[in-house]
Order: C-alpha cells, then structure tokens, then sequence
C-alpha cells in the first residue's frame, strides 16, 4: 500500500460536486419551510434566498483564491494551516471528521430513507424500516466510495443532472402557467407579513432555513489532492458551482408560486405544485427524482466522510497515524480512513434518530434529554464561526498583494460568516428558548451543541502531535 492520492477528477466532476452536494433534500423542503416563515410573504422569501446566495458566493470566492494559493490533501483544512497554523488546521480538520461531515451524511442517509418511503406509499419516517433503509443508504454509499472512487465521481455527475431535471422544469414551466394564471401576480403582491409584524423575525428564520439548504459547498474541496490541475480547476468550480446553485433556487421557488396559491404551498408543499401543473405522474416522478437527489448528495457527503481521517493521517496528526494513512494500491482509497468514517456517520445516525425522532413512550422525551439538536444545521453555528480566523489571517498575510481579493472581499466573507452563525443561533438558541420558557421548561439547544462540540474538541487535542504536520 502507498501514501499517496492519484489525479483523478476533472473539473466538471468538480462543479458537479458543489452543485450536487448542495442541492439535495433541501431545497425541496426548505421552500415550504421559507414559506411557512414568511407567513406567505413571497417578495420577502426571495430576498431570504438572495442573503443565503449572497452569503455562498462570497465565501465561495474567497476559498477561491485561497485555492489558487495552497493546495495540499483536503481543501479546506489546508487552508486553515496556511493562515493560522498547523494546530488550528488539525482542530478544524477533527471538527469536520467527528462532527461536521458525518452529521449531514447521517441525516442525508435517513431524508434518502423517508422519500423512498414517500414514493412507495409509506408515511412511517421514524419507525424500524426506516432507520434500517437509512443504515442500508449509509453503507450503500459507503461501499462505492470505497470499492470505486471513479464509479462515486460518475454517479455524482449523473445524479446532478437528475436532481436538477425538476427544479429547471418548475422554474421554466411554473413561472410561465403562472403568469398565465396569475398565481405568480398575486403572490409578490403579498406583503402581509411586512405590514403586521416588520420584516425582522420572518426573514432570520427564513435565512436559517435556506442556510441548510445552500450548506455543503465546502465539501467540495476535500478532493484537493484528486483534482486535476486543482489550483486552477478548484476556485472556477466553487465560484461557477455557487452562481448555478443560486440561480437555480430563486428560480424555483419563483415558479413554484405558479403551480398553487402560496396557502397551499404552505400547507403541502411543492408536491401539489408539480401535480397540478403536470398531473399525478408528474408528483410521482417528482418523489424519484427527490430520492436521486438525496442519494446525489449523500454519495457527496460520503466523499469527505472517507477522506477526512485520511487527511489528518498524511499531516502525521490523529489517532493512529501509520493506519489511517495507508492508501490502498487496488482502489486509490484510504481504506481504514474510510472505515472509521463510516463508523462516525453510524454513530451520528443513531444519535440524529435519538434526538430528532424517537420519543419516549412514557414521557415524550427525546432519547438525549436537553442535550438533544438538529445535528443536520448546528454545525453551521461552528462551521461559519472558523472561518472567520482564516479570511481575517489571509487578510494579514496576503493584504498588500491585491487590495479587492485579500483584502474586501474577505472582509466581507468574516461579515457574511458572522451572519450566519447570528443566524444559527437566532433560530435554533434564542426562538426556542423563549419558546421553552412560556410553557415552564428550559431548552436552549445552542448550549447543549456547544458543550458536546467543546467535549469533542478536547478528546482530539490528546491525538495532537506537535511539531509532527509534514507527509512522511
């Protein structure tokens, strides 16, 4: 066995990987979700999906030109140690190997479940088979990446052009029979929201909730190392894939207004959009192109999950070095690496169903008590908060060389990531708090997050070897 990964994506697989991994599941629950907290407000939804947009594009841009600088095994991590370090690297890269990547990969695993479900006629999401058709996605996944890493970069191609399929045709189709219609009309003249209540409240859960649906374009540079010509390919497929992504939302949630009046949109969400404009075979094939979709992203999210042990190991850091470093010589993959990556997503997966779905039979408990969360989008209260260190060091280091891209535009991407994490904590801290609060109990699911995050944190210091970050 060697060290070492080979070049093996081109940069359309790379695009493919950010247009794929973020769009997923949510785009097509969020837009109820977005919706619903608007209270019908469509103009104000828009705009919450031009602040999410706005928000990747910039951060996108900037790890940019990050990648057109450093370029070493994971993007990202590689990033970290050459702004702020090698300590800082390693603690960013155990976040997103024992926290971040497989906590979306766990709860992609069981939304891939529930729609499959959903097209067979199922309405049990939180029952045995459905956790066991999780489990099954999760090892499925799994299983290509390991056994075929170039069968995972096909299907990821493929898969994208599947899950775009709907959310195109919608966004041509549902503005045209909407403005035939008028549904699309009546729907921007909705200003109820503004006019009762400010725009304040509505439109924070509004971003919150398109911040987990645009989540997962940083994935994409975990094949740093697998990427040819990455230093020119990586920043044209963030930047490329982050205008698509954007695009491509605001367009669809545009033409769903045409397919339903925004209260039933609300109610049943874009389903009945689909069904109407194009009939009951219309709403099937919409719920298989859904499960694709999933499935798309969830192969993407498998990607780093395999990979992230793996880039530790070749910095000499982690748990059990000479292991978990090893690639093997038939599949160009980290074997080991992977497993223990897969072991981590199973782990979440049956915490995400702890927490999120099984409730004790006496009480109506979750399994965790207060230390129940949304494990699929408090990470992004993390996430977003350590990039901040790295735009603010590369503003230092590489400020003088060109005013607009080292020093503005990273500026503007720690003001944008300081956002997201006020965002984060607004909707999944404060709101539920006071909610807790008016019926006598106590829950502030931000805390709970931030203490199991801070215990993680600690066991991986143990596994940090000073002055030990080189490739052997």
């Amino acid at each position: 066995m060697g060290t070492e990964l080979k070049k093996k994506y081109g940069l359309i697989t790379a695009i493919c990987m950010v247009v794929g991994i973020v769009i997923g599941s949510g785009v097509f629950f969020k837009a109820q979700d977005v919706l619903n907290y608007t209270q019908g407000n469509m103009p104000l939804g828009v705009l919450a999906w031009v602040i999410g947009g706005i928000v990747i594009v910039v951060c996108s841009y900037n790890f940019a030109t990050l990648a057109n600088k450093y370029e070493k095994v994971n993007g990202l991590v590689d990033y970290a140690e050459a702004t702020l370090g090698p300590k800082y690297a390693y603690m960013l890269g155990w976040f997103t190997t024992t926290i971040y990547y497989p906590g979306m990969t766990s709860v992609l695993a069981w939304v891939s479940a529930r729609y499959t479900l959903v097209l067979f006629g199922s309405n049990d999401i939180t029952g045995g088979l459905c956790l066991a058709l999780s489990c099954f996605y999760l090892c499925l996944s799994y299983a290509i990446n390991a056994l075929s890493p170039v069968i995972a970069g096909k299907f990821q191609v493929g898969s994208t052009a599947v899950k775009l399929i709907p959310l195109v045709i919608m966004a041509i189709v549902g503005t045209i029979v909407g403005i035939g219609n008028g549904n699309t009309a009546a729907a921007f003249q909705t200003w109820s929201v503004v006019e009762q209540t400010g725009v304040g409240a509505p439109l924070f859960a509004a971003v919150v909730a398109t911040a987990f649906a645009y989540e997962g374009w940083i994935i994409a540079t975990s094949i740093n190392a697998e990427l040819k010509n990455s230093k020119k390919n990586l920043p044209i497929a963030l930047v490329v894939g982050a205008f698509i992504i954007v695009a491509v939302y605001i367009l669809y949630y545009i033409g769903l207004a045409g397919g339903a009046e925004i209260s039933v949109l609300q109610e049943s969400g874009a389903p009945t959009a689909f069904r109407n404009i194009f009939g009951n075979i219309g709403g099937n094939a919409l719920n298989a192109m859904i499960v694709v979709s999933c499935l798309g992203t969830l192969n993407g999210l498998m990607v780093a999950s395999t990979r992230s042990l793996y880039a530790l190991s070749a910095r000499n850091q982690g748990p059990n070095v000479k292991m978990f470093k090893e690639v093997s010589s038939t599949t160009n993959m980290p074997t080991n690496a992977a497993v223990m990556g897969l072991l981590i997503c199973a782990a979440w997966l049956f915490y995400f169903y702890g927490a999120n779905l099984w409730g004790n039979p006496e009480t109506g408990k979750p399994l965790f008590g207060i230390f129940s969360f949304d494990s699929s989008e408090l990470p992004i209260v993390t996430i977003y908060a350590l990039y901040i260190p790295i735009f603010f060091m590369f503003m230092v280091k590489h400020g003088k060389e060109n005013i607009f891209k080292n020093v503005i535009m990273p500026l503007v991407g720690i003001i944008a990531s300081g956002f997201m994490v006020f965002a984060a904590v607004y909707a999944h801290g404060i709101t539920k708090y006071q909610a807790a609060k008016e019926v006598g109990e106590f829950s502030f699911p931000v805390l709970f997050y931030l203490i199991v995050f801070a215990v993680i944190m600690i066991i991986g210091l143990f596994f940090y070897k000073k002055g030990n970050n080189e490739k052997e």
